[in-house]
């Protein structure tokens, strides 16, 4: 697989064949296309890309996949794709309907601003398959607005006010792009099982498995599910006001529980049985949560 990374946003377009950026750190791009279809100029699933800038895209996909990592992206009419540095990504055969928006921003160019630490920290920049931004027609039309916004102002005269304008914008942006997250976990949670419940069948599932050594690895977990690590504790934070880390660490104090009530064994049989490590350490982590350590907990019932 050939393997091509941009240092500069120039470097960049000059590749796909756009015109070099009117700042060096920072462009916008605009497709126009028409209703049938616009073939993208991308690099197929035998190329992957990687990056020093960001991305933020706005796109109605109608044909394609795009391979981020090593999932496929869930692409739909009116998505919005999040693209951070040096994460590896690929396309083939994407076409897009309409009007396809692309913002392309290098970190130097948050050197000093507020922005700078809040992308770094912005969830959706780590979302991997299933975990596009789908967009209402109304959302669509309010980010677009943004986009639209910033292409205005990046079109003018460059100023000593041209930099904070466009990043306010962007900052919008990622507001927007934060809202409409939490408004999709809901939905889904809404019209699909609920993730706790997948969540949990996964852990059960994985204690009863004779060849099951040690504690489950939230990425196992997220793999399973087809969730990134940090999309499956926000969705699991909206439905249960917990992290993913918090409900499988309640999982497993219920499950050390009904042990300690069913059985004679020893703490540190216990301890081994749940895959901990350490019986110390399970002793911690249960007095944590139950204010008891194991011992007091069994004493407590008789």
């Amino acid at each position: 697989m050939k393997n091509i990374h941009y240092k500069s946003i120039g470097e960049y377009l000059a590749d796909v064949g756009k015109p070099a950026p009117e700042h060096p750190l920072f462009t916008i791009i605009s497709v126009n296309t028409d209703t049938s279809g616009t073939q993208l100029d991308c690099p197929d699933f035998e190329t992957t890309i990687t990056t020093d800038f960001y991305a933020i895209s706005l796109k109605n996909v109608i044909e394609g996949e795009i391979l981020y990592g090593k999932t496929r992206y869930d692409c739909s009419d009116g998505t919005m794709l999040f693209f951070a540095p040096n994460q590896a990504f690929s396309t083939q055969g994407i076409k897009i309907k309409s009007e396809g928006r692309l913002i392309l921003i290098h970190p130097d160019y948050f050197v000093g601003h507020p922005l700078s630490d809040s992308i770094r920290h912005s969830d959706f920049f780590d979302y991997s398959v299933n975990e596009a931004l789908h967009l209402s027609s109304k959302e669509e039309q309010l980010v677009a607005g943004v986009f639209d916004s910033i292409l205005q102002e990046y079109q003018s005269h460059y100023d000593d006010c041209s930099r904070e304008i466009i990043l306010s914008y962007v900052k919008t942006l990622l507001s927007y792009g934060q809202r409409f997250y939490k408004r999709q976990f809901i939905q889904r949670r809404e019209l699909n099982d609920s993730l706790f419940t997948k969540f949990t069948q996964l852990l059960e599932h994985h204690f009863t498995q004779p060849e099951s050594n040690g504690l489950p690895a939230l990425s196992d977990i997220a793999d399973c599910m087809r969730l990134s690590n940090r999309y499956l504790s926000d969705a699991l934070k909206s439905e249960t006001g917990k992290s993913a880390k918090e409900c499988m660490q309640q999982f497993i104090i219920e499950r050390a529980k009904a042990m300690l009530i069913n059985s004679n064994t020893s703490i540190t049989s216990v301890a081994y049985d749940l895959g901990f490590d350490s019986p110390q350490y399970f002793v911690r982590l249960f007095k944590k949560k139950t204010d008891m350590t194991p011992t007091e907990f069994r004493d407590s019932l008789h």
